[in-house]
Parts: structure tokens; sequence; C-alpha cells
């Protein structure tokens, strides 16, 4: 039977950081499944088909077997859903653990055949955060480097247009 693992997120948007943490993942496990959460719940930037899309685009040059699913609901049903018993999730710092690991045992209790594997963000990406990169985009700063392309030109076209002039945006 093949392992899958499930990366679940908000990617609001995604990071090279997130596409980092994807490829090491694709190298572990024989297929990857990307969760993008399409629930209202932290109010996304993009919707939640744009994420997906920014998603998709961002992991196409990746080897491994990847895909990019939306779901909504309960992350344990979603593992369920795709056959899956490995959940993936990023810490870029100490403070991250705290809340990864509650998350983690509430998980385990919902569905007792999931495991969270944590990985660790490389130095290069440990201070990277979606909200610091719509905050910096926002304000006119230049995300190219933190960002895939796709990434960098949504927001760029989002920024530009009317009602979101630079420094409206995030808060």
């Amino acid at each position: 039977m093949k392992t899958i693992a499930v990366y679940p997120g908000t990617f609001d948007p995604i990071t090279n950081g997130h596409v980092e943490l994807i490829r090491r993942a694709a190298a572990i496990f024989p297929s990857v499944v990307v969760l993008v959460s399409g629930g209202p719940k932290k109010s996304p930037f993009f919707s939640a088909e744009e994420r997906v899309g920014m998603v998709r685009e961002a992991v196409d040059l990746c080897e491994g077997s990847i895909e990019v699913k939306c779901f909504r609901g309960l992350l344990v049903d979603a593992v369920r859903e795709c056959g899956a018993r490995i959940i993936i999730r990023g810490l870029r710092a100490i403070s991250d653990f705290e809340y990864e690991s509650q998350m983690a045992l509430m998980n385990r209790r919902l569905n007792p055949d999931a495991e969270t594997f944590f990985m660790i963000s490389t130095e290069d990406h440990a201070y990277l955060s979606s909200s610091f990169v719509k905050e910096i985009a926002s304000l006119g700063g230049d995300v190219s480097t933190m960002v895939p392309p796709g990434v960098d030109r949504s927001l760029k076209t989002r920024f530009s247009t009317p009602g979101q002039e630079k420094g409206e945006g995030i808060s």
C-alpha cells in the first residue's frame, strides 16, 4: 500500500518556504497531497480557487507525485478521504511548536490512524510567512525572492487594482 502524506494549509499565498517543504516531503513520501483550506475561518486574501491555482503552478516543477486539492471542514476528514495516514506540518520557530503540537494531539484524538510529522524550515525560509509577504507587497515592497513567480504576479496585480492601493491592503 502506497503511503500518502498530506500537507494542509491556507497558503494565502503559498511562499517559497511552503514549496521547499513540499519538495522535501515529496522526496520522502511516494505521494503528497497539498490540501488548501477552503474554509472562511481566516478570511483569506485570495479565494480558494486562486490559492489552489497558485499552489498547482508552484509545485508543477517539483519532482514526485504531488496532488493539490481544496478541502472544507475537518482536516481529519480530508485525510481519510485522501487515504492518507501522514499529516505534514512545518515549523519555522520554537513558537510554532506549541500550537502545532496541540493541533497534532487533537487530530490524533479525532483520527487515531493519522500521524503528524513535523518538518523544520530551512534557515533561508525560517522568517517567511504569508502574512509578512502580503504586508510587504501591500506597501509596494519586493517579494519576488519570497514567493513563486505566479504568486508575485498575482500580488502585484491585486495591489495595483483600485481599492487595493499601496498601504491599504493588509493590517
